[in-house]
């Protein structure tokens, strides 16, 4: 049974949209209805990521949800990070832990010579502090390298539950962390009860790119969830089992179907949606994702929206490409919003929420 390149100005919102985006729950007086904008990692165009700092700005600028990545401590604490890897997310290397620094394979990758959350308490990941993930992109945001601690989930339901806006966690190598005794669904699911977070219309969605998880967590809880689709590749709950199936084969109409027997949306790579859309390259033609999403009632909320011309298709980029400046400035990022609006998701991941909110309002405005 299932789970229940245009202008800003020249487009309007799909009449669609808002009904597939709040499954027809209420939202604060003070957000305007459409496509929800998810602050990814917080406002990670302006802060360094999962930090509170970085959430807090996402909020002020009026995204509806924020993002953490899940990983666990080794005492078992749920915490923000979009790896457990925390060596370039983290001053660490000079916190006189040397003696943690290893080398690990997570799902197939190898991280050398670099430190893990699961090797730290709680108490020790908060010596720490959060530095910069993109500092060739992102210069301006070391100005905060080393202000800012690593926080827990229960820190980051305080916050949102602070200002009223939603939580859209993504458990992170679930399989791994299940396979060295440190499950992230068990203590998730306990967060979410004891804040209240665990029925449906709370504002929460889970997701992630494993599959295996996601059919477990539809077991034990009426959260929305959301599967998680990359741009290429399988996901790695499937390797380790031996399933040939990839990504490819579970956005196919019937591989949606089957999702929605779990799951309430997909959140795919937004070259899923529009080919060609990925760094550099040649926009094409949208693919008929959105439609055959919705037509097995899945919301659909793309992935990942950034401003710098490092990111955005050739169609979006803006300068001069011979300048040393070129990759980190800002390109046509609203007009590639635009286009993913009109095309009707319901909602998108974006590192700037400012602008993904404003061209959301200027589209109802024109609409």
């Amino acid at each position: 049974m299932a789970r229940t390149g245009a202008g800003v100005a020249a487009v309007g919102l799909p009449a669609t949209s808002a009904a597939h985006a709040h499954g027809g729950r209420d939202r604060r007086s003070s957000r305007r209805s459409g496509p929800l904008v998810i602050g990814h990692r917080g406002a990670s165009a302006y802060r360094p990521e999962h930090t509170i700092a970085s959430y807090t700005l996402a909020i002020e600028m009026g995204a509806d949800y924020i993002e953490p990545d899940l990983v666990s401590t080794k005492d078992h604490q749920l915490v923000a990070r979009h790896e457990n890897d925390i060596g370039g997310t983290t001053d660490v290397a000079t916190r006189g832990f040397d003696d943690r620094r290893t080398t690990k394979t997570i799902d197939g990758v190898v991280h050398a010579d670099t430190w893990f959350t699961e090797d730290f308490t709680l108490a020790e990941l908060k010596t720490l502090r959060a530095v910069e993930r993109l500092p060739g992109v992102r210069p301006q945001n070391t100005a905060f390298d080393g202000l800012f601690e690593i926080p827990t989930l229960q820190e980051v339901i305080d916050l949102a539950k602070q200002h009223g806006v939603g939580i859209y966690p993504e458990t992170k190598h679930p399989s791994y962390f299940g396979s060295i005794g440190l499950s992230l669904e068990e203590p998730l699911l306990d967060l979410l009860r004891r804040n209240r977070l665990d029925r449906r219309g709370a504002k929460v969605f889970v997701q992630s790119f494993e599959v295996s998880n996601l059919r477990e967590l539809s077991r034990r809880t009426r959260v929305p969830l959301v599967q998680l689709i990359d741009a290429r590749g399988a996901p790695a709950d499937f390797v380790l089992a031996g399933d040939p199936r990839t990504y490819d084969d579970l956005i196919t109409r019937q591989g949606l179907v089957e999702i929605a027997r779990y799951a309430d949306g997909i959140g795919p790579e937004k070259s899923r949606i529009v080919r060609g859309n990925v760094a550099g390259g040649t926009l094409g033609e949208p693919t008929s994702l959105i439609a055959d999403a919705h037509r097995a009632g899945l919301v659909l909320h793309p992935w990942t929206f950034r401003p710098e011309n490092s990111f955005l298709a050739a169609t979006f980029r803006q300068g001069d490409p011979a300048s040393p400046e070129f990759l980190r400035a800002r390109g046509d990022q609203p007009a590639e919003l635009a286009l993913y609006y009109r095309l009707g998701v319901d909602g998108l991941f974006a590192d700037n929420p400012d602008t993904a909110v404003a061209v959301r309002e200027t589209l109802r405005d024109h609409d």
